[in-house]
């Protein structure tokens, strides 16, 4: 926290109000209020995979009662928004931020107030998404994509397995392996932790100093190398680089919208740096497409029995189903997270592209700066020129020097003009 001795008046009043926000949020957490239980898991599997405790409302009342009060929690961020607006005008920049994420706080208390209802998914779609948004008018959409990801990848299928995909390594040796690679990105003074957990429906999730893997699975190296750059150099990066910040210490802290960046930021990140693989493209996809089924009306079963279609085993079947109803119901709408994954790659991918295009390319290494979002950068960089907001300190390597990205996104600029569709009839001889 800086010393607001040093501090001018306007810059102490958007360091205040920031740290009101950071204060505001801090019993929220939105995976922990849509958790089932073990108990359900344990019925579902008792049951032989047929059946599910009824899970409503008054389940989630009763099984995982929120920690605060929401209305009280609704007028505080109002009142902050109030403050906002009466102290730093209408038209900040700054103040702009920071009133949408006090709408956006609003919007997410009012979700977890609807658990167990079809409100609850209609606030989802609305912060996260839906699979049938489009892009632009007359663009494919999020279930187009998973479409055209899942033909494309049945085209390979495992001629692309290498060893480096054998699940070899215990969650004691995952974290093992994780904790001396990050221990070479990040300063030793961040103490950085990773730690197994119980408590996780993710093979790995990251938090504000640590990051954890799911106990008791193994996984190949291909995935560990992905939680390195997803959960380590983007997720917990971008932590730290919020934590850092002197006056705007609500860049630390990410409200839904940001989610869809930091997700986004985090698959380029591993495309860029060539980690991700098509088993991983294949989950992604499978979440768009369980998403957009059980928006079309599929209840938890139809889902279920997709994955073990796919492939997967039960115990995995069961926990990428729970990640698309939890908070709701079996047999209401989704939670629509899983849709930022990839609706977040195609809005950053698109917004470098256009960024190097117009000649803002110092723009690109600001996505790291904390929990952005794309509508935030023309704002951030101002602060960064006013000195409001510090450069980021932990930036992948792909992105500090962004020469190569450049090029990369130069040539993209073309080959996006080109009609696949004809090159494939002209190419028709090469590829028989």
């Amino acid at each position: 926290m800086p010393n607001n001795d040093f501090l001018g008046e306007y810059e102490q009043i958007i360091h205040e109000l920031s740290e009101r926000i950071v204060a505001a949020q801090k019993p929220i957490r939105i995976l922990d209020a849509l958790k089932w239980d073990a108990g359900v898991e344990d019925y579902f599997f008792q049951h032989k995979g047929k059946k599910l405790p009824e899970i409503n409302s008054d389940y989630y009342l009763q099984k995982n009662p929120l920690s605060f009060d929401p209305q009280k929690k609704i007028e505080e961020f109002r009142d902050i928004d109030h403050s906002i607006r009466r102290k730093l005008g209408q038209y900040s920049g700054v103040g702009s931020i920071m009133q949408r994420m006090c709408y956006e706080y609003c919007r997410v208390v009012e979700m977890l107030v609807a658990r167990g209802t079809p409100r609850f998914t209609e606030i989802s779609r609305e912060l996260f998404g839906s699979s049938e948004d489009a892009f632009h008018v007359g663009a494919p959409t999020l279930k187009d994509l998973a479409a055209l990801v899942t033909d494309t990848l049945s085209n390979i299928k495992d001629q692309v397995m290498t060893a480096d995909d054998e699940k070899i390594h215990s969650s004691e040796e995952t974290v093992k392996l994780l904790s001396e690679r990050l221990g070479h990105y990040f300063d030793w003074q961040e103490n950085i932790r990773v730690v197994m957990s119980d408590g996780i429906i993710a093979d790995a999730a990251a938090g504000a100093d640590k990051i954890k893997i799911h106990a008791g699975l193994n996984f190949s190296e291909r995935e560990i190398r992905t939680f390195e750059i997803h959960e380590g150099w983007v997720h917990l990066g971008t932590t730290l680089n919020g934590l850092a910040q002197p006056i705007c210490t609500f860049l630390s802290k990410g409200p839904p919208s940001s989610t869809v960046s930091q997700e986004g930021l985090a698959i380029i990140t591993e495309l860029f740096t060539f980690s991700s693989y098509p088993g991983r493209l294949r989950r992604l996809t499978n979440r768009i497409n369980a998403v957009s089924m059980a928006e079309a009306g599929a209840n938890f079963f139809d889902v279920f029995h997709f994955y073990r279609n796919e492939g997967m085993d039960e115990y995995d079947s069961y926990q990428s189903t729970v990640r698309v109803f939890r908070g709701g119901t079996p047999t209401s709408g989704p939670f629509t997270k899983d849709l930022s994954y990839s609706k977040g790659f195609i809005l950053i991918y698109n917004y470098i592209r256009l960024a190097i295009q117009r000649g803002l390319v110092k723009r690109i290494p600001l996505l790291f700066l904390g929990k952005t979002t794309l509508e935030d950068l023309h704002i951030l960089a101002d602060l960064v020129e006013e000195g409001i907001v510090t450069p980021p300190k932990y930036v992948p390597p792909q992105f500090q020097d962004i020469a190569a990205i450049s090029a990369w996104m130069v040539y993209s600029l073309f080959l996006n003009k080109l009609d696949l569709s004809r090159l494939a009839m002209d190419f028709k001889g090469f590829l028989q």
